[in-house]
């Protein structure tokens, strides 16, 4: 397109200076473009893809071991459909992302283009980063404690009764579990920040919500809570038993994936516990809102609260609150980031309201589905 008095756009210098490799070829199979992205990813293969065009493209292609369309079948697709194709091919041990898609060009012929793009790892180097740091902690310090039971074990410390020395050895061999407590969260953690970062996020949730009664729900939710470890292996279930109080309307329907609900309310419930002090009351309120097109969670605590400067990091990964009272717990400053991108994949918001020193309530809300 031109506007008067504009000069027309050079379409030739736009596409060779592209971020992305642009690769074009005529209906014979023949190479007929490609610009300087396309060279800086392609390297020596574009030397064969100048020579035998297409073809050799499609080999390429076809070398990559997880696609399930081969080059034939993808540009097949892209020509029945009628609208770009997504794929990626294996260069250099790289997954790259690619796009192709069919056009008819000036001179009536059809045309086949392909877009490369530049992997980005930002998100995997993040990801094994703390990873790496976090599982490393965990096995020095197991370790530290085997070998300090097993010295315990070849000598003795004299003057010692057997009741002593037994307590002793028990305290060490009780950090294990805490360590293997916390590796596991991790774990698990990342993986959930891996689903969400690789896109699959949102087309699980479609292939697993189901229609839940919350009352029914929660009361479950509350008896595996009791039996399982929440916080730390070293804390009694029946701790949080006696603090959590639990409020809810009658009548109150979702349609959510029960594990993304159950992460949510977990993750929440975690932290209200973590971060406020033994016999302090937990409440959980449930109840329909807005006009009954949503259901309202709000969990509220008698904990540290949130200092005023902290408040935009706390739904950021791998982000902590610098106060003294949440330093000294373990923590990963995840939980938070993956809560806020669960909920709002359901559908639904989240959000906060705290006071230092006084305590928080987080709330969320989700689309109510009527019984």
């Amino acid at each position: 397109m031109t506007a008067s008095g504009q000069n027309t756009l050079d379409y030739e210098s736009l596409l060779e200076n592209m971020g992305a490799g642009i690769l074009i070829f005529d209906q014979s199979n023949k190479l007929i473009l490609d610009n300087t992205a396309a060279r800086h990813i392609l390297g020596t293969n574009l030397v064969l893809i100048r020579s035998e065009g297409w073809s050799a493209f499609a080999m390429l292609i076809d070398a990559h071991p997880d696609e399930h369309m081969r080059a034939s079948e993808i540009r097949a697709k892209a020509q029945r459909e009628k609208q770009p194709v997504r794929f990626s091919m294996l260069l250099s041990g790289s997954f790259t992302p690619c796009w192709l898609s069919n056009f008819t060009g000036s001179n009536g012929q059809n045309l086949t283009q392909v877009l490369i793009d530049k992997p980005v790892w930002t998100a995997l180097t993040e990801l094994m980063s703390t990873f790496r740091s976090e599982a490393r902690t965990a096995i020095n310090n197991t370790n530290g404690h085997a070998t300090f039971i097993s010295k315990l074990l070849q000598n003795p410390p004299k003057n010692i009764s057997v009741e002593q020395f037994g307590e002793r050895a028990m305290g060490m061999v009780n950090l294990i579990p805490t360590e293997m407590y916390r590796l596991q969260l991790l774990i698990d953690l990342l993986h959930r920040l891996e689903i969400i970062r690789t896109g699959q996020l949102a087309d699980i949730i479609e292939q697993t919500k189901k229609k839940i009664d919350l009352e029914d729900y929660l009361e479950d939710f509350i008896e595996e809570l009791y039996e399982e470890t929440l916080v730390d292996p070293s804390v009694d279930a029946d701790e949080y038993r006696k603090r959590l109080k639990l409020d809810i309307d009658e009548d109150l329907y979702l349609f959510v994936p029960k594990t993304y609900l159950r992460n949510v309310l977990r993750d929440i419930l975690r932290n209200a516990f973590m971060y406020s002090e033994p016999g302090t009351s937990v409440r959980v309120r449930v109840t329909s809102a807005s006009q009954g097109r949503h259901i309202e969670f709000a969990i509220t605590d008698e904990g540290c609260g949130i200092r005023e400067r902290e408040t935009e990091r706390v739904f950021e990964p791998f982000q902590r609150a610098r106060q003294p009272q949440v330093i000294r717990e373990y923590g990963y400053g995840l939980s938070l980031y993956l809560t806020k991108a669960e909920v709002e994949a359901m559908g639904g918001r989240i959000w906060f309201e705290s006071t230092e020193g006084v305590g928080s309530t987080f709330s969320f809300k989700l689309p109510a589905e009527h019984g």
